[in-house]
């Protein structure tokens, strides 16, 4: 092996570099670094410089095959040390001069009047805008093409809506309507009486009230609601019957089984006795 050692000005002094080419071998040519502080100890990599020297240096150019300090690395290190400093240098906002800031997530622009002149008068706000979001219109029509299935996974059959409920709205269907009536249903606690303007029909975009399924207005009579008092009476009456007769063939089964038991445990009895 030949070994050159000469001193590394790039470390404080008294530090030396030290370059071993190995001659023989497989690996002939290849060559190896050292370094050897002032007192005489051996580094073999950069991370136990970094250690050794800790705050004391700065190894972060360095490069450890050379022995120097890569300009580039040092130029992005103390820009970087600067920006820092910069950042850290910014003083913080005055929180009680600064205009107060509305939170909530509104595409509007919401006017906000700061009171200053008493100490008792609060900030002006209306808080009915600032529940309320708005609504995407027909937002029904997302749900086109979408069909409900049973437990066998067999396509269920379309409700049959009353006459009297007819759909408003561009490109609106059975479906669409009936998908709006049930959204309404059970996102509101309001009466579902349809669109009460005329106007709707001309100008859906303008004049439909968000808060309504887009059906035009439509009347309950008396008769309508005797006819679904039936149709729920009949639909509880099959279900009380199902539900009897499931227990009855239960009842049965254990029965059966039973009487099974007991003779059984009577030919048992007739056997030990034998």
């Amino acid at each position: 092996m030949e070994r050159n050692r000469w001193e590394c000005s790039a470390l404080p002094n008294g530090w030396k570099m030290e370059e071993v080419t190995r001659k023989s071998g497989i690996s002939a040519g290849k060559s190896d670094v050292y370094y050897f502080s002032p007192s005489g100890k051996k580094f073999r990599s950069k991370p136990q410089l970094v250690r050794y020297l800790g705050n004391s240096m700065d190894l972060s150019s360095f490069d450890f095959r050379t022995g120097k300090m890569i300009m580039s690395k040092l130029n992005k290190n103390k820009q970087r040390l600067r920006y820092e400093q910069s950042v850290q240098n910014r003083g913080k906002p005055d929180l009680n001069t600064s205009l107060p800031v509305r939170q909530t997530a509104s595409i509007f622009k919401q006017p906000v009047t700061k009171v200053t002149n008493h100490p008792s008068n609060k900030v002006k706000s209306d808080p009915q805008k600032a529940v309320e979001l708005p609504k995407q219109l027909f937002w029904e029509k997302k749900l086109s093409g979408l069909n409900a299935y049973d437990i066998a996974e067999e396509l269920m059959k379309n409700l049959d809506l009353p006459k009297g409920l007819q759909g408003v709205g561009p490109g609106y269907t059975d479906k669409t309507l009936l998908s709006a009536i049930a959204s309404a249903l059970h996102t509101t606690s309001a009466p579902i009486t349809g669109q009460l303007s005329a106007a709707v029909e001309k100008n859906p975009g303008v004049w439909l009230n968000t808060t309504q399924p887009l059906c035009k207005a439509f009347t309950v009579t008396d008769e309508d609601i005797r006819k679904q008092e039936d149709l729920v009476y009949s639909v509880r009456k099959r279900l009380e019957e199902a539900l009897m007769a499931d227990m009855l063939a239960h009842v049965e089964e254990a029965s059966l089984d039973a009487e099974s038991l007991k003779e059984e445990a009577a030919s048992n009895d007739e056997m030990e006795t034998v």
